[in-house]
């Protein structure tokens, strides 16, 4: 069995992102040989990485009483490690907002972003990508129109997310479906969703190629 994680990272039910997540769920259990499970970033409890969980990784090598913010910290933490560790795949369905990703998507990864876990380093200080035997997949829903020569240096969503679980990880990007332009020009709003809706459906076969 191919172990496959989709992560929602919006809580607009409306929202085209949404839209890619279910699709691409509701696709994906067609397919035979998959377990498919799901992370919504708005629905698990995720307290926002800072001092608090530094102070709780003292508190435990120290064996001190946790408030309960810190030991929920510890907890989300783990939960996400736990689930990036047992996917074989991982499945990013996420909308741009403000050139970059929603603040929940963000704390998810400062979770994961470890030393030890994504990547360590090497005696040298080399960054070692530990994380190889993975892939992942980007779905991306944006307003606007990004992917001119102009715009493109403004993009900090995508891109964001395949310079960390490819760049820093490791992991292998096994496909990639931008839906964008519809509130740009919404004379052809159903028509551009529409379309990205299929190229979600057909990114779900490349599933089929995945050996775990």
């Amino acid at each position: 069995m191919t172990n496959i994680l989709v992560i929602k990272a919006n809580n607009r039910p409306d929202g085209v992102s949404t839209k890619m997540f279910e699709t691409y769920v509701e696709e994906a259990k067609k397919v035979q040989g998959l377990t498919i499970t799901t992370y919504d970033v708005y629905e698990e409890d995720t307290p926002y990485f800072g001092q608090d969980l530094f102070n709780a990784f003292g508190k435990v090598q120290n064996g001190e009483e946790l408030t309960d913010v810190e030991s929920r910290l510890l907890s989300a933490k783990q939960k996400a490690m736990d689930a990036i560790t047992a996917a074989d795949v991982v499945v990013l369905a996420f909308p741009m907002w403000n050139l970059t990703i929603p603040a929940k998507l963000h704390t998810f990864i400062d979770y994961i972003y470890q030393a030890g876990f994504m990547f360590k380093y090497t005696p040298e200080g080399q960054a070692l990508q530990l994380m190889q035997d993975k892939k992942f997949v980007v779905l991306n829903a944006r307003g606007g129109i990004y992917s001119t020569p102009e715009a493109q240096p403004l993009e900090m969503a995508a891109n964001y997310i395949k310079n960390v679980f490819g760049g820093v990880a490791g992991m292998q990007l096994l496909d990639e479906v931008v839906i964008e332009g519809h509130n740009a020009d919404p004379s052809k709003a159903e028509e551009i969703i529409a379309q990205g809706m299929e190229r979600v459906k057909d990114s779900v076969q490349k599933l089929a190629t995945v050996n775990a």
